[in-house]
């Protein structure tokens, strides 16, 4: 059902949008699709069908969007702010979403709605404690592994009960007493895990009628952004949000499916239609923000993807701009080169602001940051959440979490002597003895810690001290955080412990002055503030939320954090086989579609120029080997001459001459000789070391870089030699 212009304001909106815009913005009731290209103004027509539905009669308080970063709610919530259609809509994540549903039916729910989130770290410490509670070792069952796998299972909607009963060989049967005793773990301590926001929210929407239609009721038009991003549980609490009225408006594009790795389902997106069989379905094809020479290589890239919605992207720029095509003799150079280019764009009159350096992986940084050191270029490492790992930063954050939720233990042990306070180790294992005896919470075990007969009475008052200190901050835990946060660094002692530190100290007690700054910012931009809100917001922090547009700066970030920024000149450099695509995706064409995608948003994040850079050599691992140009360069449908003015043309040229020839195929009589350089997909570049003629059944022995030797059947290999 489309609804007419009404007023004023929406004839203004329809004069601002194109068609296709138009046809999604003026939707009314029932199911739509909207496949969003990249630069196609997709958060315009989020905030603008907002506003459109309040003005039609929706009340605010109806709506709710949800998209996959902080950063980008954020924007929505400032976009829809000026259009007066924000008061009242629900704008957030999923993760925060979830968080306020849980804390509203907490006990519905089978929780506390002062819950701790914990982070990856504490995620850590609390599966090493189930391994051992489980009688394992963290030799034989890796924690980040094991995390993993819990991981996976959780974003599966498969809880640690429905695992046990599916568990019939000796990993899973293990797996799951691991993953059992792990959720008792966080039920003790009064925590959860990210994963656990999502499971606990879509088993509570599925199995709770009166919630569901509750929550229903209030949010009536439903609008989620990213859709191609979600896993199976997001999928599942959208699905039962809409189950009582069908009013979901789903945004996104198949072809930037990007995280796979941590869960999403491209089949959310390419299903859509058949999940809600009279969906409307508009394409966002019109592009607003790369010139036609970038668009082309992309859309060229794109196209040998087989999961996706076809679509094209209409340039509607100018068409200046350029795509160039460099290689490199090794990273030194890239990034040199990366280096002087800056340089001459800067000369140009370029702002370091509108230039990005994306890579694969982040341990490509390190050339180029030493190039940029050595060439005085200012930059900024997007990676946000390591200002959250710093440790002085982790023990403010630890004392908040106390103050919010006493039973957290790992937090409580991380501050019981931080600073130093005399409470010993000795002590502390002692109270911890008393708390198991007695089946009782860490905390609650020092508020009785005169009843600790092996406690002395010195070592007691300390004890009791820093409780009537954490007490005292709990009585006082409303209003600003800011001073919240000041508070706790003075009264604790932290903040004269790090003086006395000298010059080390003073950079650690920096960075708790740039947090107490940023909570400071939190209470002036929320109506009201709370520490419960102000961690959540800290554990959902997502790299992306760290970019700041407005330092004079280059930013240089992984191509998974570039997902919804846009720069004027973008660099992507490393583009060669193990890292684009990555060495994981060999032999496997879904991972390979998925690598080809995250080419294609690092493209699409160009506006003016796209510099795409290669090295012949690479340092993987302490030794420099032999590397071959990405597949993808191969895709772009660029000649050499077309992309680039350096003089030496012959290398690339015959560089995709030999990849386009040298691989063997099953017919092939070629010959081997020992010391031959050869790549395989799977395990990268080796050395031959013997190699038997037996015409359709030779063998190879070739010893790998990567540290093993294996022999295999030459028809079957598809190498390639170099």
């Amino acid at each position: 059902m489309m609804f007419p212009s009404t007023n004023k304001r929406d004839d203004a909106f329809a004069s601002e949008l194109t068609a296709s815009q138009q046809k999604a913005v003026f939707h009314r009731d029932g199911p739509l699709l909207v496949i969003a290209g990249p630069g196609s103004g997709k958060t315009r027509v989020i905030t603008c069908r907002i506003a459109a539905l309040v003005s039609s009669g929706v009340p605010a308080y109806n709506i709710c969007a949800i998209t996959f970063t902080n950063k980008a709610a954020d924007e929505m919530r400032q976009r829809a702010f000026r259009f007066a259609a924000s008061a009242g809509a629900h704008i957030s994540t999923f993760h925060s979403l979830c968080v306020r549903i849980l804390r509203r039916y907490s006990e519905v729910a089978g929780i506390t709605p002062n819950f701790s989130i914990y982070d990856d770290s504490d995620q850590s410490k609390c599966v090493k404690q189930a391994i051992v509670d489980c009688n394992l070792n963290t030799t034989d069952f890796s924690p980040a592994r094991t995390l993993d796998a819990i991981s996976t299972l959780k974003n599966k909607l498969i809880d640690a009960d429905t695992f046990e009963k599916q568990a019939d060989d000796f990993f899973s049967k293990t797996l799951s007493k691991i993953y059992s005793r792990y959720q008792q773990i966080l039920k003790d301590l009064n925590a959860v895990d990210f994963d656990d926001l999502l499971m606990k929210a879509a088993f509570l929407l599925e199995n709770n009628a009166a919630v569901r239609e509750e929550l229903g009721s209030r949010y009536k038009y439903l609008l989620i952004d990213e859709y191609q991003d979600t896993n199976h549980a997001q999928y599942r609490i959208a699905k039962a949000l809409a189950s009582t009225h069908n009013n979901i408006c789903v945004t996104g594009d198949p072809d930037q499916s990007i995280y796979r790795w941590r869960g999403a389902d491209i089949r959310n997106i390419l299903d859509f239609e058949h999940d809600w069989p009279n969906a409307v379905v508009v394409r966002l094809e019109e592009n607003f923000r790369s010139a036609p020479c970038i668009l082309e290589v992309a859309d060229r890239l794109i196209a040998n993807n087989q999961s996706r919605k076809e679509k094209r992207l209409i340039a509607t720029k100018p068409s200046a701009g350029k795509v160039v095509i460099e290689p490199y003799e090794d990273e030194v150079e890239e990034a040199t080169g990366v280096a002087e280019n800056i340089r001459r764009l800067v000369d140009e009159g370029v702002s370091l602001s509108n230039i990005a350096i994306f890579y694969r992986v982040n341990a490509q940084s390190r050339a180029i940051e030493e190039a940029f050191i050595r060439s005085k270029i200012p930059y900024q490492i997007v990676r946000g959440v390591e200002f959250y790992n710093r440790k002085e930063v982790r023990d403010i954050l630890a004392y908040l979490k106390v103050i919010v939720n006493p039973a957290d233990k790992i937090a409580l042990l991380r501050i019981i002597n931080t600073p130093a306070r005399g409470i010993g180790k000795t002590t502390i294992d002692k109270v911890q003895n008393f708390a198991s005896r007695c089946n009782i919470g860490l905390y609650e075990a020092i508020r009785t810690v005169s009843q600790i007969s092996n406690i002395p009475q010195p070592t007691a008052a300390k004890l009791t001290a820093f409780l009537n200190m954490i007490e005292g901050f709990r009585k006082n835990d409303s209003g600003s955080v800011a001073e919240m946060v000041e508070r706790v660094f003075t009264d604790s002692g932290l903040e004269k412990s790090l003086i006395a530190e000298g010059a080390e100290g003073k950079d650690a007690a920096a960075n708790i002055e740039e947090l107490i700054s940023a909570a400071a910012v939190y209470d002036k931009q929320t109506e009201t503030p709370s520490l419960v809100d102000y961690l959540q917001q800290i554990a959902l922090f997502s790299d992306a939320d760290a970019y700041n547009a407005s330092v004079e700066r280059v930013a240089l970030m992984t191509l998974h954090s570039a997902k919804g920024l846009e720069f004027d000149n973008v660099f992507i450099v490393g583009v060669e086989e193990g890292l684009l695509p990555h060495e994981r995706s060999a032999d496997n064409e879904n991972e390979t579609e998925e690598e080809r995608r995250l080419f294609f948003v690092g493209i699409t994040r160009a506006k003016v120029n796209l510099f795409i850079a290669f090295a012949r050599y690479r340092q993987i691992r302490g030794q420099t080997l032999r590397t071959i140009p990405s597949q993808f360069l191969f895709e772009l449908g660029l000649t050499f001459s077309e992309s680039s003015q350096r003089n030496d043309t012959s290398y690339l040229e015959s560089t995709i001459s030999n990849h386009q020839s040298s691989i063997i195929n099953n017919q092939s009589s070629s010959l081997f000789n020992p010391g031959d350089i050869v790549v395989h997909k799977k395990f990268g570049i080796g050395t031959v070391k013997e190699f038997a003629d037996m015409g359709d059944n030779s063998v190879i022995t070739i010893a790998f870089n990567a540290g093993h030797t294996k022999s295999l059947m030459l028809k079957y290999a598809k190498l390639m030699k170099l």
